[in-house]
């Protein structure tokens, strides 16, 4: 396309809007587009997707290469692998050509091998398959449709769902009936109650199966309240069973593993608190199990007559500790298993015969196992065995286990190069032999000739600003040489202590395949490290997370592994920010940008306790309203006010007009403003794109989020130079 011929884009009109902290004037000219009731808001958003279709145009067949080769390599008929609880084999099944799963189940067969597990090959409906939730049928006809939790009863004769059909995470509650009737196929369960609506995540059942709990939101997007609801009475009779007023604290609620305990927690981002309420006596009153002090964090896993307990009170890498199933003082805490230097406990998942511990160690994910059916000397339970695995780089964790009687553990793997990989690992006789066999119960497939054996991943060291080093997974296909010449992406996040662990995608093979050097930052505030990782990430600490990622792209410039000018980043939501600050800080480093769902207007939306996640944010960034200190520090990197006067790397922008968690307007605001002050370049776009009807996590249905991505990677793509 030719620069003559190019489409002007949208300019937003200005309209002065003042905000004044601590001595500090800033005129805001498009705060206006904040308003998505406003109809030239609408229009505007409306005409940047026309301008972004215009700009984009010529990727058309590049994005439908790329999602044909998705569609060509994904198992599309697929059934996941099978969980058996109170009788049942429960499961969730999809076709070809549909959007959504289901989920099922069919009664277990204890005559059988192995309980007559349903078989996984093809992924056809095994005999005497029941349907108990169809995203196909709920989602039939809506533009968007999200199933946001679904939980049975202990006996498995009742089933509450919840379902958002908008994308700003409030769902409708449907409670049924399901019987226990093995025999009945096909769609089952009678809808016995949809009175209650406008609720939150988390669902619980009292044992008998009459009360079911669930959450609730204040206007700000805070779950505060856990409220009793008796199946099939109006809603308004509904009892509030706990309440947070603290603007800093969350809400949720669950259940034990055998179902004997509601479990309400209560948590900030650095303070939390636990309730048991016996499930058996649902009216009665909730059990704190220590009562919160300021920064100590604990997470309770009820087991038989134990409590077992991940927490920081001594250690800032938590340590796992144990407790009689009725305490309700600390005191009675005593601890197992503490970290080792480089290590972070993270949870624990606790059966009747062994306890598996979630770890963190050299930058991995890992698990640890502790017999409990016997003791060491000065302990309360006995030896400790590590569950190791075989690759430089991985994620191992533990994947579906709701019996707590079970002898083994099913545990999940994958890598940059393995998918997602389902093991159940033998664990009955950890006394003596230690951990036993392995089981692979399922792996993806990966269709289309696809050869796993030429992908290759490594870590590298990045060298921080002051010294840190910050660790690099990289993934590309073999026969990529550090030479200088290669395109290349690199992907990060770094808030929150979340962290990006070696995941497989068939959307990467997409990249690797066409030359490109794909690699992940796990740069400070994430958690990848351990916690110290994450508090030198955070509030007044925070530009490091990105300088890390800079030193990130640096070091792939310098040893080789991308051409300076063909290295693309991306990042969403808190990643968004991220992208936003390097754009800023280091745009000659990357030659495009995408910032999915992006936070860059960091500063104003910090400064405003109304809006959803403001105030308990208060503890990942700090207060500006209150710290003139914290207030200087974000006006220095809020992407939005640090836009400056010369040439930046071409930028996409996505978003969805019902995100609750990063509003529509920040990339809308900072696309404009980009637009003001940016050098043109017509190679560079600057370009929005919003989803109309969608939520943070973007569109709904498994086909059209994969045009999503194939846009999204077909506009990096051309970006350095790959454009078949």
């Amino acid at each position: 396309m030719s620069t003559s011929s190019l489409p002007t884009p949208p300019r937003a009109k200005r309209v002065e809007h003042v905000r004044e902290f601590h001595g500090d004037r800033v005129v805001d000219p498009y705060e206006w587009l904040r308003d998505k009731d406003d109809p030239e808001v609408i229009a505007h958003l409306e005409a940047e997707n026309a301008y972004t279709t215009a700009r984009t145009e010529h990727l058309e067949g590049l994005r439908g290469a790329i999602y044909d080769e998705m569609v060509a390599r994904v198992q599309q008929t697929d059934l996941g692998v099978p969980v058996q609880h109170a009788g049942w084999w429960y499961y969730t099944r999809i076709a070809e050509g549909e959007q959504y799963t289901r989920e099922c189940r069919v009664a277990a067969r204890p005559e059988l091998p192995h309980g007559g597990r349903p078989a996984l090959e093809g992924g056809q409906p095994p005999e005497g398959e029941q349907i108990l939730v169809d995203g196909n049928v709920l989602g039939a006809g809506q533009e968007f449709f999200a199933l946001g939790g679904s939980e049975t009863t202990h006996d498995g004769t009742r089933l509450a769902y919840a379902v958002d059909l908008a994308g700003d995470e409030r769902y409708a509650l449907t409670v049924t009936d399901l019987g226990s009737d093995a025999t009945r196929t096909g769609p089952v369960g009678d809808v016995v109650d949809q009175s209650v609506t406008d609720i939150g995540y988390g669902l619980a059942f009292s044992l008998d199966g009459r009360f079911v709990f669930y959450t609730r939101w204040t206007e700000s997007w805070r779950q505060h309240q856990v409220w009793r609801h008796e199946v099939g009475r109006p809603s308004d009779e509904d009892v509030l069973v706990h309440e947070e007023p603290d603007e800093l604290y969350w809400v949720g609620v669950g259940s034990s593993r055998d179902d004997r305990w509601i479990i309400i927690v209560t948590a900030s981002k650095t303070t939390s608190e636990v309730r048991l309420l016996d499930a058996a006596d649902p009216t009665g009153e909730p059990r704190l199990v220590a009562p919160r002090r300021e920064g100590v964090e604990y997470d309770v896993e009820p087991a038989g007559d134990r409590l077992f307990i991940v927490h920081n009170a001594a250690d800032v890498d938590y340590e796992l500790a144990v407790a009689p199933i009725d305490s309700t003082d600390p005191a009675d805490w005593v601890n197992v298993l503490g970290p080792t230097p480089g290590e972070r406990i993270v949870g624990c998942d606790a059966f009747d015969d062994f306890a598996v511990v979630s770890l963190r160690s050299g930058g991995l994910a890992g698990l640890r196992v502790i017999d409990l059916t016997a003791t060491l000397p000065g302990s309360p339970v006995g030896r400790v065995r590590e569950l190791a695995w075989h690759e430089p780089l991985y994620t191992l964790s533990t994947g579906n286990n709701p019996d707590p009687a079970s002898t083994s553990v099913q545990v999940v793997v994958e890598s940059f190069v393995t998918p997602r990989s389902v093991y159940d690992v033998d664990l009955s006789d950890l006394a003596t032999t230690g951990v036993g066999e392995w089981t692979l119960l399922k792996q993806q497939q990966v269709l289309g000739g696809v050869d796993l054996t030429r992908y290759v991943q490594r870590r590298e060291w990045a060298t921080a600003p002051d010294g840190t080093l910050v660790p690099v997974s990289i993934v590309h296909r073999q026969g990529v040489e550090p030479d200088g010449t290669a395109p290349g992406l690199l992907y990060g996040y770094g808030s929150y202590e979340h962290c990006l662990d070696p995941w497989f995608s068939v959307l990467r093979l997409s990249l690797l395949d066409r030359g490109f050097v794909h690699a992940v930052a796990h740069v400070r505030g994430g958690g990848e490290m351990g916690r110290r990782w994450y508090d030198s990430g955070k509030l007044l600490a925070k530009r490091n997370t990105f300088t890390d990622f800079i030193a990130a792209a640096d070091l792939l410039v310098e040893q080789g592994w991308v051409a300076p000018d063909r290295l693309a980043a991306e990042g969403a939501s808190a990643g968004g920010l991220l992208m936003g600050a390097v754009a800023n800080l280091a745009p000659d480093r990357f030659r495009a940008i995408h910032a999915g769902v992006p936070f860059v207007d960091a500063l104003n939306t910090i400064l405003r306790p109304e809006l959803p996640l403001t105030v308990g944010e208060w503890e990942e960034w700090g207060n500006p309203i209150e710290d003139p200190e914290v207030y200087a520090y974000m006006r220095g990197y809020t992407p939005y006010e640090n836009i400056a006067q010369r040439r930046y790397p071409a930028i996409l922008a996505s978003t969805s007009l019902n995100d609750t968690r990063v509003f529509y307007v920040e990339p809308a605001k900072w696309v404009a403003a980009l637009r003001d002050s940016v050098v043109d370049d017509p190679d560079r776009p600057v370009l929005l794109k919003t989803e109309m009807v969608a939520g943070h996590g973007g569109v709904s249905g498994r086909y059209e989020s994969w045009k999503q991505a194939a846009f999204e990677l077909a506009f990096l793509m051309d970006q350095v130079g790959v454009t078949a």
